[in-house]
């Protein structure tokens, strides 16, 4: 038997506990939280730690303030960051998460070359892009979690809309994260009928509405952060995929070199996960407006991206 796989997880705030919190459920490895508060990880992984005998899992579970008790982890997570305030832009972020994300990306690196991080922060396409400048590393190993996000979100109001399991609603969100997201209709089914058949069209374009106001929508009823639990969720389900070496096809944000006639930015497109990271690009059919939504979210991402 090899050892346990290793997953770090840079901010200790909502995200990143939750994400330990999932991932430890998942018997997914051991687990080192990180955060510049002195005692919030700390406090926080001995509080996930102890509930291992009732909930039944085997991982060790560490905080700590700096990089060292990182070092060979298999997967980062950074969700490190600010979070979004009511009546905030993901993109007002910026420059202060840019910052934060660079540092965060630089030091694992360092201590763990041959991780793959899954990018969390906010703007969620541009924090991406940091992170492969800041760590050095090839595009296969540098992913963004949104499109799993933002298709959970889609799929969980259609699921409620027609009275089925989430289980057997499949979709695919693509585009940048945010008010550009990009849902495709034409490939949206109900465990293989098409959706169109179950909701008429000013149903599902007002699901679609819903969905790209997804995240701003909680941040409005939290009053006080952002949305966690199923931000969390998506980027564990990335980091299984990665570990457990599954093969997922799922939307996430990937560097593209030409893929859907975009080139040097990360957006969100239907990728394959597997122990090597994003093992392929999937292209697939776009209707034309579905393509100019794409290339339009793109633009979006840009101007984030000459910002840096």
């Amino acid at each position: 038997m090899g050892k346990r796989a290793k997953i770090s997880i840079i901010g200790a705030g909502n995200i990143g506990a939750t994400a330990a919190h999932w991932a430890a459920s998942k018997e997914l490895g051991d687990i080192v939280l990180v955060d510049i508060v002195e005692g919030v990880p700390q406090g926080k992984g001995l509080d996930l730690f102890q509930a291992g005998p009732v909930e039944g899992f085997d991982s060790n579970i560490t905080g700590t303030n700096d990089y060292e008790a990182t070092a060979d982890s298999d997967i980062v997570i950074i969700t490190a960051g600010l979070p979004r305030k009511p009546g905030m832009s993901r993109d007002e972020l910026l420059a202060t998460n840019a910052k934060i994300v660079h540092e965060c990306a630089s030091q694992s690196a360092a201590k763990s070359p041959n991780a793959i991080i899954i990018v969390v922060s906010n703007p969620l396409d541009a924090m991406c892009t940091v992170a492969m400048r800041a760590s050095g590393f090839p595009k296969n190993r540098v992913v963004g979690m949104a499109g799993i996000l933002d298709t959970a979100r889609y799929r969980a109001f259609l699921a409620d809309a027609i009275g089925v399991s989430v289980e057997d609603i499949q979709a695919l969100v693509l585009g940048g994260h945010g008010d550009a997201m990009v849902p495709l209709i034409s490939y949206t089914t109900v465990s293989g009928i098409p959706v169109t058949q179950f909701l008429a069209k000013d149903k599902l374009d007002a699901i679609v509405k819903r969905t790209a106001g997804g995240g701003g929508e909680i941040v409005a009823l939290l009053k006080s952060g952002s949305a966690y639990y199923a931000p969390s969720a998506a980027a564990v389900q990335m980091a299984e995929g990665i570990l457990k070496d599954k093969k997922r096809l799922l939307p996430c944000a990937a560097y593209l070199e030409g893929e859907y006639g975009l080139s040097g930015l990360f957006v969100g497109v239907p990728v394959i996960l597997g122990r090597d990271g994003i093992e392929k690009i999937v292209e697939v059919k776009l209707t034309e407006e579905e393509n100019a939504a794409l290339a339009k979210s793109a633009a979006g991402v840009k101007e984030l991206v000459d910002k840096l």
